[in-house]
């Protein structure tokens, strides 16, 4: 019997290390903001400095929007140092307001939540990269989910239904954890596409678009569990 060669090819290692790469951006970005959320819900001062004034608060709102666009748009053209600030002030950004959680719901059902939301993600992420279905197809119906989901939200700050929100949450989970195995599977094929380069750069941005993407995913899909499951003060 022929021995099998299971050396890697130079293609085959470098989408590899991209994929590892996205992983481990968009886990130092869930990092940071989990270390900037809980300093500011801890500082009651620097609390009180952002959120009593609604023009802080909505700039930084806008701000987070502002740099999502932006690094989203211009990353494959920005140099490689700016792109890691943009992804670094968007994540910290996000700890700003994201510190409120503490403020509304028990540190235990955040702790509880969060490891959830992480078996999730992680067994869709698996999913996604052991599949051979094509998930491109759901793509479309997904971002189409996500604007109503937008709608439905932005309605329901005005009827203030109880009933609505949990749907919109529950709707919001599903979304959220079709995108992951979507997103998942779309970096797969840009690393794979580009798994003979050797632009170096090219690679560090692909991998913090990338982690952007599932960053986003995450946080959401993190913070519509918790609504769903979290224990409030």
């Amino acid at each position: 019997m022929a021995e099998q060669n299971y050396t890697l090819t130079a293609a085959e290692v470098r989408e590899r290390s991209v994929l590892k790469n996205v992983y481990i951006w968009m886990a130092a970005g869930l990092a940071l903001t989990g270390i900037v959320a809980y300093g500011v819900a801890t500082n009651p001062r620097l609390l009180a400095s952002i959120f009593s004034s609604s023009f802080t608060f909505f700039g930084i709102i806008i701000a987070e929007f502002a740099l999502v666009f932006f690094l989203s748009s211009r990353i494959m053209t920005m140099s490689v140092s700016m792109a890691t600030i943009c992804f670094a002030a968007y994540a910290a950004l996000n700890g700003v307001t994201m510190s409120l959680i503490f403020l509304v719901y028990t540190s235990s059902s955040i702790a509880q939540v969060f490891f959830i939301t992480a078996g999730t993600f992680a067994g869709m992420s698996v999913y996604a990269v052991t599949t051979r279905r094509d998930l491109s197809r759901i793509g479309s119906y997904l971002v189409m989910a996500l604007i109503g989901l937008i709608v439905a939200s932005l309605v329901n700050m005005f009827l203030k239904s109880s009933s609505f929100d949990w749907l919109i949450s529950v709707v919001g989970v599903l979304v959220f954890v079709g995108l992951t195995a979507y997103d998942t599977q779309r970096i797969k094929k840009w690393s794979a596409q580009a798994g003979g380069s050797g632009d170096e750069a090219l690679f560090v941005r692909m991998s913090i678009l990338g982690a952007l993407h599932l960053y986003l995913d995450f946080v959401n899909l993190f913070l519509y569990l918790l609504r769903l499951f979290g224990k409030r003060r």
